[in-house]
């Protein structure tokens, strides 16, 4: 089962998994958006809702492999982005993927086998600045990843994170921006977007079918391992992350992206 699959990462993993030989069960909020897919099963589903998340699994039973991808964007300064944005993408980005496990992985339990995926960003193992609240929902979920392979791989139940770098897909599209807008951080904003032209490098920016395809490998993987950087931009600051002391890291991508604020 894979949420968000109108879109983006969703949509090219249901079209991945499908030709590995998965029976795809293909959610998205609006099901009409779903209907070009040709996949196992489309069915129309609310992460945000624990009666439609209730209604998926009494409709599908136990799965193998559950993939969290729905999510969405929010961007601006720490100071000033609504609360009541936070709280909607908190409700999505973190309690969605909550309401998935706990609905579906009691199954995997009892059954002594089955497969997470949490599509987490790299965000989720860095914070930029004037992302910061999409930042925080993506470490929540990798903390909870963590705590939740500690859990389950007791019970022979697998847990994977995704931590795409920059990927094309809608995803901008449908994100709340706030970093536009005048104020003490104008600045910044502009700062930063040239900074991250740079971390980008000079190489054509992959699609989503290379998250989707990483799913593929990561599930069947002979040797397990928690977390998959996707892409150059992921690899490059992940391995910089884990590689030196906060700021170390952080002196060190002043430096390569010219950032002096």
């Amino acid at each position: 089962m894979i949420t968000g699959c109108s879109t983006g990462i969703g949509r090219a993993t249901a079209v991945e998994l499908t030709k590995r030989g998965y029976e795809v069960v293909a959610t998205a909020r609006r099901a009409e958006t779903l209907d070009d897919l040709d996949v196992a099963q489309r069915l129309a589903l609310d992460v945000d809702d624990d009666a439609s998340v209730a209604r998926v699994r009494d409709t599908v039973g136990a799965i193998d492999v559950l993939v969290n991808n729905a999510g969405f964007g929010l961007e601006g300064p720490v100071e000033t982005v609504p609360l009541s944005e936070v709280r909607r993408l908190f409700e999505t980005n973190f309690f969605g993927a909550v309401r998935m496990i706990q609905a579906f992985v009691p199954a995997m339990r009892e059954r002594g086998s089955g497969a997470v995926v949490n599509v987490s960003s790299v965000n989720g193992v860095v914070g930029p600045p004037l992302a910061g609240y999409y930042a925080a929902s993506k470490f929540a979920l990798e903390g909870l990843s963590e705590s939740l392979h500690l859990e389950v791989g007791h019970f022979g139940v697998r847990v994977v994170v995704i931590e795409p770098g920059a990927i094309v897909t809608s995803f901008p599209d449908n994100a709340i921006d706030h970093r536009p807008e005048p104020g003490p951080y104008a600045e910044l904003a502009t700062m930063w977007e040239g900074a991250l032209d740079k971390l980008g490098g000079d190489g054509e920016t992959p699609g989503p079918e290379l998250v989707a395809a990483t799913i593929g490998e990561a599930l069947e993987a002979e040797r397990y391992r928690l977390r998959w950087p996707v892409g150059a931009e992921a690899d490059l600051v992940t391995g910089a992350r884990e590689s030196m002391t906060y700021d170390d890291f952080e002196a060190s991508m002043r430096e390569v992206l010219q950032v002096d604020w």
